[in-house]
């Protein structure tokens, strides 16, 4: 499966109404530094110690957000 990685920063930035709120990030434990990945089906993957959570998931033109966000492309 293919992902791209942003930060938790970035994440706050290309949520649009209708997806995760912020407190929702919060209580997942996303802050501006976590590390956090999203696939191409849109579910949001926080970094943990040990392993990937899913914690959400992005809806409608998310791929356009996520790579004008970060300028990467899916690896």
């Amino acid at each position: 499966m293919k992902f791209i990685e942003l930060t938790g920063e970035n994440l706050k930035q290309i949520i649009d109404d209708g997806e995760l709120h912020t407190s929702d990030l919060k209580d997942a434990g996303v802050s501006d530094n976590s590390i956090v990945r999203v696939n191409q089906q849109g579910d949001i993957e926080i970094r943990r110690a040990l392993k990937w959570d899913v914690i959400g998931g992005l809806l409608g033109n998310f791929e356009e957000r996520v790579k004008i966000s970060t300028g990467l492309d899916w690896a």
